[in-house]
């Protein structure tokens, strides 16, 4: 789950971070009320959605007097902003950060992740801060430095302050930066998150190590144990048929494709897009229905995938183990007769139950494709679909 910087700064506040004064605005009047408020010379004015990239896009502008932060706010509101995270097809922006301006005399990036490689927290850094630092970790790896932190001890002192001399960080504000970082890293534990990046970190001519932007990302699974957290879920922000799968303990990712997958298990479904895929198709969706889904649930899950108009096929494809493929052959029966299938359905089952699954679908009249294997599968759909 994502928030907004606004969201994410105002966590880091309360674990002593240092980031600049500002507001959240839904209209050009509040924007300019917000901005009043601030009483700084120089007000930045933020378009806040769910992507990286917004100052290249032109989401981030610099007003110098209360006129240009209702034009800039006008100009912003309802606009489309595309980005490289966002795809071709844009994010609608439908909230601003008003922000007191900052004098900037160095940008860094500093971030925290959880490291597959080690199964640790990682804290990188780097004084090449800003808009490129996918550049500078293609092209120069040797300017990122890394901490990885023991989960016992949690992030010391001693990691803290040489990351910032690594960083370059002035020597009388590396007890300001090493007092940031330990507060990041507070905050990316207490409240479990799974990313949160500060791009940029900067020195003012104040003499501040401040965080410029806040970007949260937190693991779903611990979700239920911060209600804080969830309470800033922005729904405009993400896909509806995502929102309606996960009412019912659905994992679903909208994809570019043609072909819709219904699969118990990220690693079959990954494995089935990826067949998928070799054999010329193009996943619609990744749909994890779980091992112990009901008949309601896949009925949920084949009308959230027959939603999506870009979908010319659906591939079923499901190993019974604890999941049984007679509870998968009904909820097909029930959502294709209520939704009324118009497009090409082939199912492979195996597994428990496997011959009661395929006795209910030849029993239920609809035009379904049997396939006996996964590859088999989907060579049928996409020839189906092509």
């Amino acid at each position: 789950m994502n928030i907004h910087e606004y969201q994410g700064k105002e966590i880091l506040r309360k674990y002593g971070v240092a980031v600049p004064n500002g507001k959240v605005a839904f209209s050009p009047d509040e924007a300019v009320k917000v901005a009043k408020e601030l009483g700084s010379n120089v007000t930045v004015v933020k378009a806040q959605i769910h992507a990286g990239g917004r100052g290249k896009a032109g989401g981030v502008k610099i007003a110098k007097n209360l006129d240009e932060v209702r034009t800039y706010a006008k100009e912003l509101l309802g606009k489309i902003l595309v980005t490289h995270q966002t795809g071709p097809e844009g994010k609608e922006v439908k909230r601003l950060y008003i922000e007191e301006g900052s004098d900037i005399q160095k940008e860094y990036y500093l971030s925290l992740v959880l490291d597959r490689a080690t199964s640790r927290v990682t804290m990188m850094g780097s004084e090449e801060g800003g808009m490129d630092i996918e550049e500078v970790a293609e092209e120069s790896p040797e300017k990122i430095f890394k901490e990885v932190v023991d989960p016992v001890i949690g992030l010391t002192g001693f990691q803290a302050r040489r990351m910032a001399f690594n960083m370059n960080i002035p020597a009388n504000l590396v007890g300001k930066a090493v007092k940031l970082m330990l507060g990041l890293y507070q905050a990316f534990v207490d409240k479990d998150a799974s990313i949160v990046e500060i791009n940029p970190l900067v020195v003012t001519g104040q003499g501040d190590v401040m965080a410029l932007d806040a970007k949260f990302n937190f693991d779903a699974n611990a979700l239920y144990r911060h209600k804080d957290i969830v309470e800033l879920r922005d729904f405009d922000e993400e896909d509806p048929k995502e929102i309606q799968a996960s009412k019912y303990d659905l994992s679903y990712i909208s994809l570019e494709g043609n072909i819709g997958c219904m699969v118990n298990g990220a690693g079959l479904a990954m494995a089935t897009m990826d067949t998928i895929s070799y054999y010329g198709g193009s996943p619609a969706n990744f749909l994890d229905v779980g091992g112990g889904a009901t008949a309601e649930k896949v009925t949920e899950a084949f009308k959230i995938i027959l939603s999506d108009p870009h979908v010319k096929g659906i591939f079923v494809n499901i190993f019974g183990g604890i999941m049984k493929c007679n509870i998968i052959a009904e909820g097909v029966v029930t959502a294709a007769k209520e939704v009324g299938l118009a497009v090409p359905l082939v199912v492979r089952l195996e597994g428990t139950n496997v011959e009661l699954g395929k006795e209910i679908l030849n029993a239920s009249g609809l035009n379904i494709v049997a396939a006996d294997s996964m590859a088999d599968g989907a060579q049928k759909i996409v020839e189906l679909v092509g």
